[in-house]
């Protein structure tokens, strides 16, 4: 979906990571990263830390590069 860092695809990423945590990486292929970040989110907020992988999330979909073979 998307070309690098600070495309359209890692905007549009990062949006949906600041509504669900783990929807960006999800949107981008990383399946495993947005079920620990998702998880993570979820079991933080009960204690009010979840912002901090919740920024995390969305500073990882904004920042991904994909792996050019």
């Amino acid at each position: 979906m998307s070309s690098g860092q600070g495309s359209a695809g890692n905007v549009i990423a990062a949006l949906c990571s600041f509504f669900i945590p783990g929807l960006g990486q999800l949107l981008q292929g990383r399946l495993l990263l947005a079920i620990v970040m998702f998880v993570l989110a979820a079991a933080l907020w009960i204690i009010w830390m979840g912002w901090i992988i919740h920024l995390w999330s969305i500073i990882s979909a904004a920042m991904f590069k994909p792996n050019r073979a």
